[in-house]
């Protein structure tokens, strides 16, 4: 079959215009867990300070009737605890012309990719505060930086032989030690909840990997491939998830995290862990240079734990 002798067809024509959606597709992760999860607080040095204490062991406290006081209980001082708040930022320069012309999918390029970095931002404060940072004081050459939560955790873990937790008294600026990897086993699990509990701490929240988010909605008894038939003309369910760990020592959820090592798996009490503000987020306009327009997004931030040992570490877990 063949076409007509000189059919003008679109292979020929000139001046077609194009089709281009507009919508923008983005499916980059957002969702930032821990951050949503823990408390804020102000601060007013980039040096932040606070201290911990703990309570007497408990004992059976009887006393002779009638008896006088010649020796009182000891006093323990509090322990001091310094973090730093570190500075995170984001850039934009644009040509003039690029904002002014027609566009598909947004109408102001300057807005579009304000609120791109500032989602950008909050993904890199997640990052850091879940992948191993130490604290830094920083210096003309060098930044400032904030503890992660590996550099905080040295109370409550479970982890291989030739693995090391941070040392520390007053400031978390020491890195654990990696050891060699094993399979994220519920007895792990287990073993790092009853640790948190014992030491004072309500687990909450398990945070893991997706690897080591599959492994556990496979543990025993919690979802080796449930069915819920409903029956009627709605359709069975299979269940093949853990969103809930029911523990021995209360429910704990269990969160898949996108910007953490799928090698460690974190126990946390949120309500023992804070983001610190210096500055909040903020918008400046740089100096104009150029036929170009100039933003910075810029926070000054940091990472309190107010209990290390209201948290635990499943540490040098298998990453696939």
């Amino acid at each position: 079959m063949a076409i007509v002798t000189n059919t003008f067809t679109t292979f020929d024509a000139k001046g077609i215009r194009e089709d281009l959606s507009n919508i923008i597709t983005n499916i980059a992760p957002e969702e930032t867990v821990y951050m949503s999860n823990i408390g804020r607080e102000s601060i007013s040095n980039s040096l932040f300070e606070y201290q911990t204490d703990t309570l007497a062991s408990a004992a059976a406290n009887k006393q002779l009737e009638g008896d006088d006081i010649t020796s009182f209980d000891s006093v323990t001082a509090t322990v001091r605890i310094q973090n730093y708040a570190q500075i995170s930022r984001k850039t934009i320069v644009l040509s003039a012309t690029e904002e002014v012309v027609n566009k598909a999918g947004r109408k102001s390029e300057l807005a579009y990719q304000i609120a791109k970095r500032g989602a950008e931002l909050k993904r890199d404060q997640e990052f850091t505060m879940l992948n191993g940072a130490v604290a830094a004081a920083g210096s003309t050459s060098v930044a400032r930086g904030t503890a992660s939560l590996q550099a905080y955790i040295k109370t409550n873990y479970d982890m291989q032989t030739n693995g090391a937790n941070p040392s520390y008294t007053t400031l978390p600026n020491s890195s654990r030690t990696d050891g060699n990897v094993r399979t994220f086993t519920e007895t792990i699990l287990k073993n790092v909840i009853q640790q948190v509990w014992s030491s004072g701490g309500t687990p909450k929240i398990l945070m893991v990997g997706p690897v080591n988010k599959q492994r556990v909605s496979g543990f025993a008894g919690i979802a080796s491939a449930r069915y819920n038939i409903n029956g009627g003309d709605r359709p069975a369910t299979i269940i093949g998830a853990a969103d809930i760990y029911v523990s021995d020592f209360g429910q704990v959820s269990v969160i898949a995290q996108r910007f953490q090592r799928e090698r460690d798996a974190f126990v946390i009490d949120p309500d023992y862990a804070k983001l610190t503000v210096l500055r909040p987020y903020q918008q400046v306009e740089l100096a104009k240079t150029g036929d170009a327009e100039k933003r910075m997004l810029i926070v000054e931030w940091g990472h309190k734990v107010l209990a290390e040992n209201a948290h635990g570490i499943a540490a040098d877990l298998i990453t696939s």
